[in-house]
C-alpha cells in the first residue's frame, strides 16, 4: 500500500494545536503521509506563545534534504520561517528539490501578539518565498501587513488579493475568518483572471487555535492527491470547518481545532457543505 506524501516546513507548537503539530495532523487527516521539517521550536500553549527559537539553517536544510531524497514530495506547505535566511534557505531548496505544488501559509504573527515572522524578513517573504508559491494563503492580519492596507470589506480584499498576485505568487487566497463583515466564513481566490469564493458557516466559538495552519494543510494534501485546486480548496474548507464546529474544550484560552472529529467516538455533529462561487 502506498499513499501521496506531504511536507510541512514549519515551527513546532508545543501546545499541539498549530504549527507542524496541526500540519502533521491535518494531513494525515485528509489522506495522505505527512512529513516535517522543523524551523523553530516554540513555547506555546492556548493563552500565549512565550519564546521561540529558531533552528541553524545547516538543519534545516538537512531536514529538506533527508525528505526530499527518500520521498515522492507531491506538494509542500510552509508555516513559520522567521527570518531572511530561513525564507532563503527554503526557497532554495524548494526549488532545488522540485518541491511542487508549494503552498506558502504567510505566518506572521500569533493570536497573543508574538512575532512569528521578523520585521526584516517580510521583504524577503514577498520577494523570495511568494514568486515560487502555487498558492498562498494570507488571513485578514497578514493581508494587511503585506499591502499595508487596512481591509475593512469584501472589496478590499480582493484588491488586495490583487496587489499580493503582483508579488508573483500563481494564486492567492484571502482568508476571511477575520472579516466580520460577512455574516459567514468567506475566503476569496484570485488566480490572476478571476475571483471565486468559498463560503462556509461561521461558527461562533473561542477554539479556533491552528485554524490557519490546519486550512493551508488540508489545501496541501489535497493537491498531494491530485485535485484541482478548486476542489483542493473546498474540500479543504469542508474539513477546517467541520473541524472548527467539533473543535475542543481544552487550556485556559483558544482551544484547539479537533483534527480527527470524524473518530470521536461520542459521534462528530454533522458536516455542512461549503458554498463556491465563481
Amino acid at each position: 500500500m502506498t499513499k501521496p506524501v506531504a511536507l510541512s516546513i514549519a515551527g513546532s507548537d508545543s501546545g499541539g494545536g498549530a504549527g507542524i503539530q496541526a500540519d502533521l495532523k491535518s494531513m494525515e487527516a485528509n489522506g495522505v503521509f505527512a512529513t516535517s521539517v522543523i524551523t523553530a521550536v516554540t513555547a506555546q500553549n492556548t493563552e500565549a506563545v512565550t519564546m521561540a527559537y529558531d533552528l541553524p539553517t545547516r538543519i534545516i536544510k538537512a531536514q529538506i534534504d533527508a525528505v526530499a531524497k527518500d520521498f515522492d514530495v507531491s506538494a509542500t506547505k510552509t508555516g513559520m520561517l522567521s527570518t531572511s535566511e530561513i525564507i532563503r534557505t527554503v526557497a532554495e531548496k524548494v526549488e532545488e528539490h522540485d518541491l511542487f505544488p508549494f503552498i506558502v501559509d504567510p505566518v506572521m504573527i500569533s493570536k497573543s501578539g508574538f512575532k512569528l515572522l521578523q520585521d526584516e524578513a517580510i521583504d524577503t517573504l514577498r520577494e523570495v518565498l511568494l514568486p515560487l508559491a502555487t498558492i498562498t494563503t494570507p488571513n485578514i492580519h497578514e493581508v494587511e501587513y503585506l499591502t499595508g492596507e487596512e481591509i475593512l470589506s469584501v472589496d478590499d480584499a480582493k484588491e488586495a488579493a490583487k496587489t499580493i498576485f503582483e508579488m508573483g505568487p500563481s494564486s492567492v487566497l484571502v482568508k476571511g475568518g477575520h472579516m466580520n463583515e460577512t455574516a459567514e466564513a468567506m475566503d476569496i481566490l484570485y488566480d490572476g483572471t478571476a475571483f471565486h469564493t468559498f463560503t462556509a458557516d461561521r461558527i461562533r466559538t473561542d477554539n479556533t487555535h491552528g485554524t490557519g495552519c490546519t486550512y493551508a494543510s488540508a489545501i496541501a494534501a489535497n493537491l498531494a492527491q491530485g485535485w484541482d485546486l478548486g476542489n483542493a480548496i473546498e474540500r479543504a474548507k469542508r474539513y477546517v470547518t467541520a473541524a472548527i464546529r467539533n473543535s475542543l474544550d481544552l487550556g485556559s484560552g483558544h482551544g484547539p481545532t479537533n483534527h480527527f472529529f470524524h473518530l470521536d467516538p461520542e459521534g462528530a455533529s454533522e458536516e455542512k457543505g461549503v458554498i463556491v462561487d465563481a
